[in-house]
């Protein structure tokens, strides 16, 4: 518990006061005002006498933090010297007033905080005119004009696109905006289900065929143009974008927040929730946590001075028993298999692994697959993949190698996918075209996907690393012709760079 001890009198001490009754923690008032202290008798220690009388002073008990607060910064001066003489291990905090002057420069050498009302003000107006405070003003003129909003990630969304998408719909709901947070595809992830679940996180699944005419407005979170990497037609307009991957092509909406230089989205709208001035609710900032911490891989990877300090501004606010309760679910038998038949299947390139798991069940478990498959001794990059409904997914992990993975699989799949990510992690998402109805397809289906995904990936890698990566398959003559062609898909260039897989 902290014991807090407030000298002065006048308006500022009574608004401190009040702020610190429903703290922890016994509160004394020292003020020269009797009906002052007989207001705030019944719920804090009132003194009546001088806050600048050393004798007054140590007729009390020894406080932890002394808060020097008067109107009139003489007595402020005064006051610091006579608590500082009293209370010498005390944490010590003064206001220098308006017109302090000199007597700032006295306080600096007496007090550990110095509250300089004139700078304060300063800041506060440089931050509403700078860039920041810009586009504040900016997404709150957006948003004013939206009656009912759409927010929407990327498919298959991850913790930091979820978390996003949430704090992004309070915000809106600030300027009487009806929300909802949409997504495309499956979370099947089990962190990402009991994230959901335990913070109770209200999400609509929309299918392939869902429109948003109902929505006046639409909001990308996590990823930065309509259908790409999620399942918006690409003409569909946006109005709001908010999103940490450079993007690949340029960016169309009313209202753009690109910042690459931070390692998830959820930083940004810790920034965002700071400016609007927003009380950090619990699930909220326990969501942003989670988030930063997941694509950030728990401040290992891509992290930034921001990420740190919006991680430090959540933590009072976030459950961090509830976060232990999301990072140790329950993991499915389905996981469990893929986990199994990744490594049973593997294949070793020098340093790099490759394993493909065949039919999947559970498309998140190829991330959890190639997460465990890096953990293995002289292995610096593993590749996993499977196939489901007409589609190859592909999951890459890479740790101390120097190269870049989000590049290697948009030079490997981009022509006949959708491919990117991060630098060590990254995944792809290939249309398997007529290779479905080959036959015998038990045997010669496996064969003819692993041919051409391990092919290709090789290849890029070589080209990138310059080292010689020998194919762990001998191709069938032709197997890329089973694939869609390249001019039925997106041009790498258009691609996301949020991997598919939502790592």
């Amino acid at each position: 518990m902290t014991d807090r001890l407030v000298l002065g009198s006048g308006s500022l001490s009574q608004r401190l006061v009040e702020s610190l009754l429903d703290r922890p923690g016994q509160l004394h008032l020292l003020t020269t005002d009797e009906n002052r202290a007989d207001i705030y008798g019944d719920r804090a220690v009132a003194h009546v006498g001088d806050p600048t009388d050393r004798a007054t002073l140590r007729a009390l008990d020894n406080v932890d933090v002394v808060i020097v607060g008067d109107d009139d910064p003489d007595v402020n001066v005064a006051a610091a010297r006579a608590a500082r003489e009293t209370f010498p291990d005390a944490h010590l905090f003064a206001y220098a007033g308006f017109e302090a002057g000199a007597r700032k420069a006295t306080l600096d050498t007496v007090a550990d905080t110095v509250v300089d009302p004139a700078q304060t003000v300063t800041d506060h107006l440089l931050a509403r005119v700078s860039d920041g405070g810009i586009k504040l003003r900016q997404l709150t003129r957006v948003l004013r004009r939206i009656d009912r909003l759409a927010i929407v990630t990327h498919d298959n969304p991850d913790p930091d696109a979820i978390a996003s998408a949430v704090a992004l719909g309070r915000i809106a709901e600030q300027t009487d905006c009806d929300v909802d947070i949409c997504y495309y595809g499956e979370i099947t992830h089990q962190e990402n289900r009991a994230f959901i679940n335990l913070l109770s996180f209200e999400l609509t699944n929309l299918d392939a065929e869902a429109t948003l005419v109902d929505y006046d407005g639409v909001a990308l979170v996590d990823h930065s143009r309509p259908g790409v990497n999620d399942g918006l037609p690409e003409e569909t307009p946006v109005d709001i974008v908010i999103d940490h991957h450079p993007p690949r092509a340029p960016v169309e909406a009313r209202f753009v927040d690109l910042r690459s230089g931070v390692g998830a989205t959820s930083t940004l709208l810790v920034d965002y929730l700071d400016k609007f001035g927003m009380e950090m609710a619990e699930d909220v900032a326990t969501g942003l946590l989670f988030g930063i911490r997941v694509d950030t891989r728990e401040f290992t990877r891509e992290v930034s001075a921001a990420d740190f300090e919006a991680a430090a501004r959540l933590l009072p606010a976030a459950d961090l028993g509830l976060l232990e309760r999301i990072e140790s679910p329950s993991i499915s038998p389905e996981t469990f298999e893929t986990i199994a038949s990744a490594i049973q299947n593997r294949r070793e390139e020098g340093p790099v692994l490759l394993s493909c798991v065949g039919s999947l069940s559970d498309r998140d478990a190829l991330a959890q697959a190639a997460d465990r498959l890096l953990m293995m001794e002289d292995v610096s990059a593993t590749l996993v993949y499977g196939y489901r409904d007409g589609t190859i997914f592909v999951s890459a992990r890479a740790q101390g190698i120097g190269i870049d993975l989000g590049e290697v699989l948009r030079d490997a799949f981009g022509r006949i996918g959708s491919a990117g990510g991060h630098a060590d992690m990254a995944g792809a998402q290939i249309t398997m075209g007529v290779l479905e109805s080959v036959e015998d397809r038990d045997e010669s289906l496996r064969e003819i996907v692993e041919a051409v995904i391990s092919e290709r990936f090789l290849e890029a890698l070589d080209a990138q690393t310059g080292q010689r990566f020998v194919p762990v398959y001998v191709p069938t003559n032709n197997a890329d012709e089973y694939l869609v062609a390249d001019e039925e898909l997106p041009d790498p260039e258009e691609d996301e760079a949020t991997p598919p897989d939502g790592s």
